[in-house]
């Protein structure tokens, strides 16, 4: 077996992760490939069983499970590159919350040995895919944003499911997520949290500017269509982050959810809503602390 490393090296435990991951491969002779210039900004020392790659889409097309050690930003990092392998991926938290990257420094080393004995099932994560008018497809695994630019002006978005109109939302901007995105922006903007493979996305408005305007939850398997047009705020539409200013109008795209999975390895002993607990504080009452 060859793991594959996808590390942030700005994070601050990283150098720490790295270094537990890489004594344990070399202990048992299991190959780790990692980015060459990313190794050498951890400051970690080298291996044995080391393997230098000049990016990390080679580190993931070399390996026959990645590790990705960071907070959940450099998970969606590996998301992106990953997507079409779909290989088997380990989140290992080196940053602060570390929701979908669950594995803590000091369960590596059992995790990792859960890994090679193949002792974990895998939790599939949908992307959801955008279609535009001219052909071009995005993907995200947490959500899409439609939001205004550089502006105190609010933005007009319409929304149709199905071919029949939602509404026209008068707001900040807009979010469609995912099931994975729906502990993320949408819900501190108010949207609910729902249930990993749960076929469904949420559509959650960004400060409304009327307060019957709630969050929605769709059937996935079905089309959304989001239209913008324009209008005195510029906007812009992003998924997992990666911005694209909107130059022409309208601007339409078609979202459902992607046949393509996101698969995160699910080890022994976790929990998800154990894990909404314990970091997102989901349901804890000050009142039960109390002697």
């Amino acid at each position: 077996m060859k793991f594959g490393v996808i590390a942030n090296p700005t994070k601050y435990e990283v150098k720490e992760v790295l270094n537990v991951a890489l004594k344990w491969a070399a202990k048992r002779g299991v190959s780790v490939c990692i980015d060459g210039e990313v190794f050498d900004k951890t400051g970690v020392d080298d291996v044995s069983v080391l393997e230098k790659t000049t990016s990390d889409e080679e580190s993931i097309a070399k390996a026959d499970v990645v590790l990705v050690m960071g907070g959940d930003g450099t998970i969606l990092y590996a998301a992106r590159l990953s997507r079409k392998s779909e290989k088997p991926i380990l989140g290992i938290n080196s940053g602060r919350l570390g929701f979908m990257a669950n594995t803590q420094n000091e369960e590596l080393e059992q995790a990792l040995q859960c890994v090679i004995n193949n002792n974990y099932t895998l939790d599939k994560r949908s992307f959801l895919k955008a279609t535009d008018t001219d052909g071009n497809t995005y993907h995200a695994l947490n959500e899409f944003l439609f939001t205004r630019r550089d502006s105190t002006s609010m933005i007009n978005v319409t929304a149709r499911y199905n071919g029949s109109l939602i509404n026209t939302y008068w707001s900040d901007g807009l979010i469609v997520a995912s099931p994975t995105g729906s502990t993320a922006y949408s819900l501190s903007s108010g949207g609910p949290i729902v249930a990993p493979g749960t076929e469904v996305f949420v559509v959650t408005p960004i400060n409304p500017h009327t307060l019957t305007t709630r969050p929605l939850v769709l059937n996935s398997n079905s089309p959304l269509t989001i239209s913008v047009e324009q209008q005195e705020s510029g906007v812009v539409f992003s998924h997992d982050g990666q911005i694209h200013d909107i130059d022409s109008f309208p601007f339409e795209v078609d979202i459902i959810r992607s046949e393509l999975t996101f698969n995160l390895i699910h080890l022994p002993g976790h929990d998800y809503f154990e894990t909404l607990r314990n970091k997102l504080m989901w349901g804890m009452d000050s009142r039960r602390q109390r002697g």
